[in-house]
C-alpha cells in the first residue's frame, strides 16, 4: 500500500479568529504537518500546544519568506490589506497558497495566476471556504444563464473593513462571467442617489449591509416578471464552517499550478 505524504503546512494568521481554528485542525490531522506560523504576536493564541521553545511546539515566525521556505502550503487568513503581499512572497519562497482573506479583485487575482504558473506553484483562493456557502455560489452560476436579471446582496458584521464581502465580489464576478445583468436605468441615468444603486461588480449591483448581528450573509436575488428566486447562505458565530474546505484546499494545492478561484470550482473539477 502506498504511504500517504505528509504535506508541511504554515499558517499566516495564526492567532485570528479563523487563522486559529485552521491552525488546530492542521494539528490534529493525521496527513497535514504545521510546521510553523506567522503572526504579529502570540497574545490570546491557544493552539494545544507548546509554541517556540518546547521541543514539540510550533515556532512562531517574524516573516512570511521564512516560514514559506520551510513548508509545502501556506495558508493566509491575514486581511485584505495584507493578503497580496503574502500570497506574492509565499509564491516566491517556493510554497503553494490557500487564500481565505478577502478584499483582491479579480485582475489582482490574474497577475497571481501569473506570478503562480511562471513559478510552477498552485493557489487556491475563495471568499468563503465554506462548502454550504461554495454550493450556493455553484447553483446560482446553474441558474444565471436562464435568468439574467439579478442583484446580490451582501450582508456582513458591523466592524469588517472591506466591502463587498470576498464572498459576494468572488459571486458576483462569477456570475459576471455568465452574462452581463441587464439595466433599465442606467446607474448614471439614476435620479437622485446613484450610490444608492450598490456598486457594479462583474456586471452585477453589489449591496454591502454591516450591522451587529451578522458575520457573513450573501444572497443573489434572481428576477422575472412576476416571480423571483433567492439563492442564500448565512454562516453563524463560529469560524468551524471554513475549516473543512480550506483544509481539502491545502490537500490539493501541491498538485496545482496557477490559480483556482473559489471552493465551487475545485470541488467540481471534473465532475
Amino acid at each position: 500500500m502506498e504511504e500517504r505524504m505528509t504535506i508541511r503546512v504554515s499558517v499566516v494568521g495564526a492567532t485570528g479568529w479563523t487563522g486559529s481554528a485552521v491552525a488546530r485542525a492542521v494539528l490534529a490531522a493525521s496527513d497535514l504537518e504545521l510546521v510553523n506560523a506567522v503572526a504579529r504576536s502570540t497574545a490570546g493564541l491557544d493552539l494545544g500546544v507548546a509554541w517556540g521553545e518546547e521541543p514539540n511546539g510550533v515556532p512562531i515566525l517574524g516573516d512570511v519568506a521564512s516560514a514559506a521556505a520551510q513548508v509545502d502550503v501556506v495558508v493566509d487568513y491575514t486581511s485584505a490589506t495584507a493578503t497580496e503581499a503574502v500570497v506574492r512572497t509565499a509564491l516566491e519562497a517556493g510554497a503553494g497558497v490557500v487564500v481565505g482573506s478577502s478584499g483582491l479583485s479579480a485582475s489582482q487575482y490574474e497577475d497571481i495566476d501569473e506570478l503562480a504558473r511562471r513559478l510552477g506553484h498552485g493557489v487556491v483562493a475563495a471568499g468563503n471556504f465554506s462548502v454550504t456557502a461554495a454550493m450556493a455560489k455553484a447553483a446560482a452560476t446553474l441558474v444565471a444563464p436562464f435568468l439574467p436579471h439579478r442583484e446580490v446582496i451582501d450582508f456582513a458584521s458591523f466592524s469588517k473593513p472591506d466591502s463587498p464581502s470576498g464572498t459576494a465580489r468572488e459571486l458576483a464576478e462569477a456570475l459576471g462571467q455568465v452574462a452581463a445583468a441587464p439595466l433599465a436605468v442606467p446607474i448614471d441615468s439614476t435620479v437622485g442617489h446613484p450610490e444608492a444603486r450598490g456598486a457594479r461588480i462583474g456586471e452585477t449591483q453589489v449591496h454591502s449591509v454591516r450591522l451587529p448581528g451578522f458575520v457573513v450573509s450573501t444572497e443573489v436575488v434572481f428576477a422575472m416578471p412576476d416571480e423571483r428566486l433567492t439563492i442564500r447562505h448565512d454562516a453563524g458565530g463560529s469560524a468551524d464552517p471554513y475549516v473543512a474546505g480550506t483544509l481539502l484546499a491545502a490537500r490539493a494545492v501541491p498538485s496545482l499550478v496557477g490559480l483556482v478561484r473559489g471552493l465551487d470550482t475545485l470541488l467540481l473539477q471534473g465532475r
